[in-house]
Parts: structure tokens; sequence; C-alpha cells
């Protein structure tokens, strides 16, 4: 059975194209009774516009999931790692500081 798959075990393939994952540093969570919807946006200093980068749809039961495995492994980075400090306590400009964009 070395060549076959287990009977419970689930084969999860990737793409390159999004093996290359977006960056976001921006999330907006908005919901409905069936569904949640999270929107990533990558907001660039300067610049008074941003587009939508990704969206995950999912039902509130695994939104759930995903909540409690996103604890679970900023637990598990803190320890390694110290923990996060927190954006609330850090004022940060929608600018970043960062030349005002032309065009």
């Amino acid at each position: 059975m070395s060549d076959q798959q287990q009977p419970n075990q689930l084969n999860i393939e990737i793409t390159e194209e999004i093996a290359e994952g977006q960056y976001a540093n921006l999330a907006i969570l908005t919901h409905s009774h069936a569904e949640f919807v999270i929107d990533f946006v990558n907001v660039m200093p300067g610049t008074p516009k941003s587009k939508v980068k990704s969206r995950l749809i999912m039902t509130p039961q695994h939104a759930k999931r995903f909540m409690k495995a996103l604890i679970e492994n900023v637990g598990k980075f803190e320890q390694a790692h110290g923990e996060i400090q927190d954006l609330e306590a850090v004022e940060i400009p929608m600018n970043f500081g960062g030349p005002t964009a032309q065009a």
C-alpha cells in the first residue's frame, strides 16, 4: 500500500501561481447568516486606493475552526520567537511615512 493513498488521507495539490502567495497587510471581515467573507488587501504607502488581492469565503463552522487554528499557531510562534506586538499599541499613519504616490 506504499504507492496507494491511505483510506482517510487527503491529497492536496497546489499550483505554482497559488504557491507564490499574495502579500496582504489588511484583512476585512464580513459575514452573513451562512458564510464569513475575508478580503485580503495590500495597502501601499502613500496610495489612497487599494484592491482586494484575495477573498476567502467559508461557512461559520469553518471560520471558527480557522480561528482556533490561527490562535494555536500564533501561540506556537510566540513561544518560539517572543510576543508579537499588537498594532493597536503602535500608531502607524496610513501613508506609512512614505512618499505620496503620483501617476
